[in-house]
């Protein structure tokens, strides 16, 4: 049996966080939900589906799994929004699915065990995006619930508190085996992992009193820093000299933070190395915040946030959400973010008072107003970003990016 993690048409729900990446590329916790099949379901190999449009880049960039290819007759299909926890990953290893049956929670398809010719086009070929209103018609269904997905774009900022700690239940806490500086303070040791390889250094605080805190191989933790209660510090990161992270808090590989940051995701190879607040925020790859960026995440009456997205007004149901940002964004000196802010890929934001709630990606500008960003300068940008890591923005990658502009209607138009 051939397990297919695949995307389904509310992917659109996710964009523009998921328009660079598949869905199951999406983090909440420390893992993205791609860890989160593959160490909770760990005697599977998955093959991915995901738009035509990524996999090129995808398949190159991780090369261990098959991209877009059906191999056998018997499919079981695994949606790629499923948060997976120990549970969903014992079911997908045993596999106790009965052919020609789907397994749907309210009017979102989980599983389903199917031949391969249902999902087909004529050419043979996988489709962009899954119709499982379609699929399910030609299928026994069957009624499930207790799984959570990512049915909305605030969902990982939503459960990010709960799969921190989850994610955190396979961490070594109890191991200091990085160098930590005598004058450091470890208010918890039984709840602090410094990995091999990580630095901890003079007057810096790690504070896991009530929780739990994580700096993973290579990571630096600069002077007079503090990190405290539920923060895991990815591979080669950075936590800046005085910094305050605190509060559910995943830094990706080799980003750099400082200032103030709370309750917030931000993914691999991200910067707010400044002074600024970041709360109840999700930040992707790429992306630079410039110093005294500062995210409103709590409206003034205490309300439900409000997000814009695709011009639709949306209430989330959270109390505090800060800023929902989408690859290779940038804002400028002193940008000002209000609450439930939404930010397409591609950005460039700078200017005086807030900008709009909602920014188109490849856009340019601030509260005064947007023009569209030029297409080959916004890349040449992000390969200048991403050069200076290391890592190369070849042909596969430059397709997407540009198929990505393409999709917004933007080819090269000049700013």
């Amino acid at each position: 049996m051939q397990v297919l993690v695949f995307e389904d048409a509310l992917a659109e729900r996710l964009m523009p966080l998921a328009g660079l990446k598949p869905v199951y590329g999406l983090t909440t916790g420390f893992r993205t939900l791609r860890e989160k099949f593959e160490h909770y379901a760990p005697g599977i190999s998955f093959t991915f589906h995901m738009r035509r449009r990524l996999a090129p880049w995808y398949a190159m960039a991780y090369p261990s799994a098959p991209v877009n290819l059906l191999m056998e007759d018997d499919i079981l299909l695994v949606n790629g929004r499923l948060v997976c926890d120990a549970v969903t990953g014992t079911l997908i290893e045993a596999g106790a699915f009965t052919p020609g049956t789907a397994s749907m929670q309210d009017d979102e398809l989980l599983f389903a065990r199917i031949r391969p010719g249902l999902i087909m086009e004529t050419d043979g070929s996988l489709p962009d995006l899954i119709d499982t209103n379609r699929l399910v018609e030609g299928l026994r269904v069957e009624r499930a619930g207790g799984f959570r997905l990512l049915s909305n774009l605030w969902d990982p900022v939503a459960l990010h508190p709960a799969e921190l700690l989850r994610d955190a239940e396979s961490l070594p806490l109890g191991r200091l085996e990085g160098e930590v500086h005598p004058s450091a303070v470890i208010t918890d040791s039984s709840a602090t992992w410094v990995a091999p390889g990580a630095v901890v250094r003079a007057g810096a605080v790690l504070d896991a009193d009530g929780g739990f805190v994580a700096i993973g191989p290579g990571a630096v933790v600069e002077p007079l820093a503090l990190v405290s209660l539920n923060v895991y510090a990815g591979a080669g990161c950075r936590v800046k000299a005085a910094a305050r992270v605190y509060s559910n808090v995943s830094i990706g590989t080799e980003s750099k933070v400082g200032g103030e940051v709370e309750d917030s995701i931000i993914e691999p190879f991200a910067n707010k190395q400044h002074d600024g607040f970041l709360g109840h925020s999700y930040i992707s790859s790429w992306c630079n915040l410039g110093a005294g960026t500062i995210t409103s995440d709590l409206k003034n009456n205490y309300s439900s946030v409000r997000i814009l997205c695709g011009g639709r007004e949306e209430s989330t149901g959270l109390r505090f959400l800060g800023l929902l940002m989408a690859e290779h964004c940038r804002s400028s000196i002193g940008t000002l973010f209000n609450t439930g802010t939404v930010a397409g890929y591609g950005c460039n934001i700078f200017g005086a008072g807030f900008p709009p709630k909602e920014i188109p990606s490849f856009s340019w500008g601030g509260s005064g107003g947007f023009i569209p960003h030029e297409v080959d300068r916004a890349f040449e940008t992000a390969r200048t970003a991403m050069a200076r890591r290391a890592v190369a923005a070849g042909p596969e990658y430059e397709a997407m990016f540009r198929s990505a502009a393409s999709a917004t209607g933007l080819h090269s138009v000049s700013v």
